[in-house]
C-alpha cells in the first residue's frame, strides 16, 4: 500500500503532459490512420515509459540498445520497404532521377538554419534529415552522430510523413499556377527486362558506395530488398520482407523508441523547435523539387508538371498518390501518377544517400 501511495506521490504534471502526447498518437493512428504501425505502439509505449517508478523504461532500453543504438532496426526496416519498391517507372524514364536529387534540397537549407539557431553540428545535421521524409534513415543517422534529440527527430519524421496529405498540397499551390498543375505529361511504358531490373539494385548499390561510403549500409539493405522482389526466385521472402518484417520492425520500433520520450527530456523547448524545423526541412523539400521542374521547363520542349518534382520526397508511396490526385483535381483526364510514382522512388534513394552524404561531411567534425 506504501508503494502505492509513493507512486502517486511521484506523478508530475510532465508526466501527464506525455500521457496526453501518447494518447495523441494513439488517437492519430486508430481514427485517422496516420502512419499506425508506428505512432501506435510509439503512443503506448510513451505512456507506459512516463509511469512513476515503471520498469518499462528498464525493458525498453535493452530493446533500444539492441535494435536503435546498433541501427539493427532500421536496416531490417529498409529490407521491406525495398522489397515494396518497383523501380519500373525510373527506369523507364532515368531523368526522374533528378527530381529525387532536387527535393533534398531542404535537408541541407535546414541544416544552415538549425546551426543557426545555436543547436550543435551533429544535432543540426540529424534535425536536417527529417527532411529526408524517411523515418528509417532520420533513425540511422541521429544514432551514427549520436544526436541528443533522437526521440523528437523521430517522431518529427514520422509525423511529417503522416502529414503528406496536408503539407504538400498546401506548399505546391504556394509555388505554383492552375495552367501548370494542369500540365499533361506522356508516358511511354517501355519494356524492362529481368536482367535490367536485377542488375538496377547491385548497380546502385556500387555506385552509391563508391560517391557516398557512409550510404553504403543504407542503400545496400534498401537494394537488397529490391532484389528479393525482383530476382523471381525467392517470391515467398520477398512477400514476408513486406509484410511481417515491415510491419513486425515498425511495431518494435515504436515502442522501443518511447524510451526516449521521458517527460524530463522530452519535455524541453528544443523538442519544439525540433518540430519547427522539421516542418521547414519538409517544405524546402516540396519547394526545391516543384522549382527544379520549372527550371526544367525553361529549356524543354515537352513540358513536366512541376508537382512530379514534389514527389521526389522520400514519402513513398504517398508522395506520389497526392501529386496524382492534385493534378485529377484539376483536370480529371491528366494522369500523372506513373511520373509522379517514378520521382518517389527516386527519392527513396536519393534520401539515402544525402543521408550519407551528411554523415561524410558531418561525422569527422564531432
Amino acid at each position: 500500500m506504501t508503494q502505492i501511495f509513493g507512486n502517486f506521490a511521484d506523478l508530475t504534471w510532465q508526466m501527464m503532459a506525455m500521457w496526453a502526447i501518447g494518447g495523441i498518437m494513439i488517437y492519430l493512428a486508430i481514427v485517422k490512420e496516420m502512419e499506425p504501425t508506428l505512432l501506435l505502439p510509439m503512443g503506448f509505449g510513451c505512456i507506459l515509459c512516463n509511469m512513476p517508478n515503471s520498469g518499462m523504461i528498464h525493458t525498453l532500453e535493452i530493446l533500444f540498445q539492441a535494435g536503435v543504438d546498433n541501427e539493427l532496426f532500421p536496416l531490417l526496416l529498409f529490407i521491406g520497404i525495398g522489397a515494396m519498391i518497383d523501380f519500373g517507372p525510373v527506369l523507364a524514364d532515368p531523368k526522374l532521377l533528378l527530381f529525387g536529387a532536387a527535393a533534398q534540397f531542404g535537408i541541407f537549407f535546414t541544416l544552415s538554419m538549425a546551426s543557426l539557431l545555436g543547436f550543435e553540428l551533429r544535432d543540426a545535421a540529424s534535425i536536417a534529415i527529417i527532411g529526408a521524409a524517411d523515418g528509417p534513415t532520420s533513425i540511422f543517422v541521429s544514432q551514427q552522430l549520436k544526436s541528443n534529440y533522437t526521440a523528437a527527430i523521430i517522431v518529427a519524421a514520422y509525423s511529417y510523413m503522416a502529414l503528406v496529405p496536408i503539407v504538400q498540397p498546401f506548399c505546391i499551390r504556394l509555388v505554383t499556377t492552375k495552367k501548370e498543375r494542369m500540365i499533361r505529361m506522356e508516358y511511354t511504358a517501355g519494356a524492362i527486362s529481368k536482367t535490367t531490373r536485377i542488375l538496377f539494385p547491385i548497380v546502385v548499390s556500387i555506385i552509391a558506395s563508391l560517391v557516398a561510403p557512409d550510404s553504403a549500409a543504407l542503400v545496400g539493405f534498401l537494394m537488397f530488398g529490391n532484389l528479393l522482389r525482383e530476382c523471381g526466385v525467392l517470391r515467398s521472402l520477398s512477400e514476408s520482407a513486406q509484410n511481417v518484417l515491415a510491419n513486425l520492425v515498425s511495431l518494435l520500433l515504436g515502442l522501443t523508441v518511447a524510451v526516449r520520450m521521458q517527460a524530463e527530456s522530452f519535455l524541453v523547448p528544443e523538442t519544439l523547435m525540433i518540430l519547427g524545423l522539421g516542418l521547414v526541412a519538409f517544405m524546402f523539400d516540396t519547394f526545391g523539387g516543384v522549382f527544379f521542374g520549372k527550371f526544367i521547363n525553361l529549356f524543354s520542349k515537352k513540358k513536366v508538371n512541376p508537382m512530379v518534382g514534389a514527389a521526389g520526397i522520400s514519402a513513398f508511396p504517398m508522395s506520389s498518390r497526392v501529386i496524382a490526385k492534385m493534378a485529377r483535381d484539376e483536370d480529371p483526364y491528366n494522369f500523372i501518377l506513373m511520373q509522379a510514382a517514378g520521382a518517389n522512388v527516386a527519392g527513396q534513394v536519393a534520401s539515402v544517400i544525402a543521408g550519407g552524404l551528411i554523415l561524410a561531411m558531418i561525422g569527422p567534425l564531432v
